[in-house]
């Protein structure tokens, strides 16, 4: 079977997968809705039930599409840094962007603003974060790696900074009120999910995404060396940053609308490589498609399991470092 054929099974297998895993997700919850009753409110003018139709469009079609968004994204921004920085174990919260965007809320939440403020608030903070690593690494010459080194290296200040702030915060916070919150937040969880948040944060992570899927095809070329890269026609110092840029503004709004989630990042890049392989003209889509179902399967066991939600990124965690193990296992190492 060529790659060519491979792939396009593989993209239909994954979309039809994530189709199924939706239609699931809106029928399972503390309220169970019938799968004959969804698709009468979806398509066949409503069932004429207040609860049902308020339970779908107010709760779950909202976190649904937050999920699918946050795991296509996080998924997307793991390839990108991967590829950026030639190395397997890069995520999309290498550069410190995730604990400004948490820094950011636990703010809010010590302010006291409401749940659109936290989110606002993320939001800056974490593209505060992108800022500080941009001016931080910009009095470098942009050629070859010795640039990236010095982005690594600023994102990991930035990250530490941004780390000790938010201790800062939790160690101020009312412990009888705001800790709690604060400390709840951090855990990640797609429960606060409503429309205007959705539309708020969608908006920069599509455009994030877009922007990844149309330079995919230069991401191969990050490897090569300047003129090797020049000979093809690809502007290195212009693709590293349009990548950096993206992967960061998607990390930062997922992050200000569902706190932070671990591992799908890092995770499911490496499940998508097994199955394309590493050219990132295959690898960037299948890894988008893969990201959305696996965060909208684990949204779903997370809300489901027990009466109270489990926090999403205890099972990313929980499913992800086993399941790490296993590729290692049976790759030998992983390979950017």
């Amino acid at each position: 079977m060529n790659a060519q054929k491979k792939y396009r099974i593989i993209m239909v297998a994954g979309m039809l997968a994530l189709a199924a895993s939706c239609a699931i997700a809106l029928t399972m919850g503390q309220f169970h809705i019938a799968f004959t009753d969804v698709m009468q409110e979806l398509f066949f003018g409503g069932t004429g039930v207040k609860n049902i139709h308020t339970v779908l469009f107010q709760v779950r079609i909202p976190r649904i599409i937050l999920s699918c968004l946050a795991g296509a994204g996080l998924a997307a921004s793991g390839v990108a840094f991967q590829s950026i920085f030639a190395n397997p174990m890069a995520s999309s919260d290498t550069l410190g962007t995730a604990n400004g965007a948490s820094f950011g809320a636990a703010l809010a939440i010590l302010l006291g603003l409401d749940s659109f403020g936290v989110q606002l608030m993320a939001l800056a903070c974490g593209m505060l974060a992108i800022a500080l690593v941009f001016l931080s690494s910009s009095g470098m010459d942009h050629r070859g790696r010795k640039d990236m080194v010095m982005v690594i290296l600023a994102g990991m200040v930035i990250s530490s900074l941004f780390s000790a702030l938010v201790s800062l915060v939790k160690y101020v916070a009312d412990p009888q009120d705001q800790l709690p919150a604060i400390t709840f937040w951090l855990m990640g969880s797609f429960s606060t999910a409503t429309r205007n948040g959705v539309a708020l944060g969608a908006p920069l992570m599509v455009a994030g995404m877009i922007v990844l899927h149309m330079i995919r095809y230069r991401l191969n070329a990050l490897s090569l060396s300047e003129d090797e890269a020049k000979s093809l026609g690809v502007n290195l110092p212009l693709t590293r940053w349009l990548a950096i840029g993206s992967a960061s503004a998607i990390t930062a709004s997922v992050v200000s609308m569902c706190g932070v989630i671990g591992w799908v990042g890092l995770l499911v890049p490496h499940i998508a490589r097994m199955l394309t392989g590493n050219d990132a003209r295959r690898l960037m889509p299948v890894s988008m498609v893969f990201g959305a179902l696996f965060m909208v399967a684990t949204d779903t066991v997370a809300r489901c399991m027990i009466a109270s939600e489990i926090p999403v990124s205890i099972l990313t965690a929980v499913i992800g470092a086993p399941l790490f193990i296993v590729l290692l296992r049976r790759t030998g190492g992983m390979q950017a």
